[in-house]
């Protein structure tokens, strides 16, 4: 089995937007890194922290 994560910024994102945040997906943790640099450290969240932020950004 890949331990891979599959990693992807917003719809919303440009190619030319230097301040993007890429999030990846999996069942147990969502997994958040800054774009600029890939290999530096990531936000690890529980999918129901991810989703209360996703909903308090709509207000």
């Amino acid at each position: 089995m890949s331990t891979a994560l599959h990693w992807f910024k917003s719809s919303y994102s440009s190619d030319e937007d230097e301040a993007c945040l890429e999030v990846a997906r999996t069942p147990e943790a969502i997994h958040i890194r800054d774009s600029k640099n890939p290999t530096g450290p990531t936000l690890r969240v529980s999918p129901a922290t991810w989703a209360a932020f996703v909903v308090s950004g709509r207000a």
